[in-house]
């Protein structure tokens, strides 16, 4: 579902659950020379909050982390400008974070 929005906006996907030792990350979409690292929260109900919220400053350091590394090992091409999104689905809905981190 998030990546066809994205797909919808005219991003290309690069990566969905790219791994490694470290983690993983969701999804990596390209549009031109800007990447953007996308982490994908979905639930239900909000019963235990909303999906954005699992979304802390752990994970986000994490997230970084991972995305250095796929930079230094994965990346074709050195990006102009790298965004983090969070994509929250709840629901069957989608909400998209741009640059939420």
């Amino acid at each position: 579902m998030a990546a066809e929005w994205y797909r919808a906006r005219g991003y290309e996907v690069v990566a969905r659950n790219w791994r490694c030792r470290e983690g993983e990350i969701d999804l990596i979409v390209r549009q031109g020379r800007a990447l953007v690292f996308c982490e994908v929260k979905a639930r239900t109900t909000d019963a235990f909050g909303v999906p954005a919220e699992a979304v802390n400053r752990t994970k986000q350091a994490r997230i970084r982390r991972l995305a250095a590394r796929w930079l230094a090992t994965e990346s074709p091409v050195r990006p102009r400008q790298i965004r983090f999104d969070v994509v929250a689905i709840l629901g069957g809905a989608i909400e998209v974070i741009e640059g939420a981190f």
